[in-house]
């Protein structure tokens, strides 16, 4: 019992200390631009984006943060929030990004797949004519995984 009840108040915890963690990392993330000469944001945060060059257009003015989806989906109605969406209107292209904290990517990469599933669906619905690309950043070593 006490064993359980142990293990059960580490996995709180530790869940607690993900999701502080995470709202913490996606309030520091919505602050930073990086648009031609003009910067803002968290100094450290800013050069890291600059030292990978495929993070750079998620963090220009365009880019939109904590965007609201919703739709049916197999009937069922969904209403899901996106970090961050570029739409490119010349293009017909949408990028979208889920920032992630986990350091061992394997453990929910299922559960992301069809979470950034769900969200391809509901802009396929509101942009039946563009191209959706669906991506996730693992924040604990800045790595875009190319997903949808």
């Amino acid at each position: 019992m006490t064993q359980n009840l142990t293990k059960f108040l580490k996995e709180a915890k530790n869940k607690e200390f993900a999701t502080a963690t995470g709202t913490q990392s996606h309030a520091i993330l919505q602050r930073v631009i990086i648009d031609n000469n003009q910067e803002s944001g968290d100094t450290d945060v800013i050069q890291t984006i600059k030292e990978h060059s495929d993070l750079l257009p998620f963090f220009t003015k365009a880019a939109q943060n904590e965007v609201p989806v919703a739709g049916k989906i197999h009937g069922r109605f969904v209403s899901r929030r996106i970090d961050k969406l570029l739409i490119n209107k010349t293009t017909k292209t949408i990028d979208f990004v889920d920032y992630k904290t986990d350091t061992n990517k394997s453990v929910y990469i299922d559960k992301y797949k069809n979470q950034l599933q769900e969200y391809a669906e509901l802009l396929c619905s509101a942009y039946p004519d563009y191209q959706i690309n669906g991506y996730i950043l693992w924040l604990h070593d800045w790595v875009l995984d190319k997903i949808i």
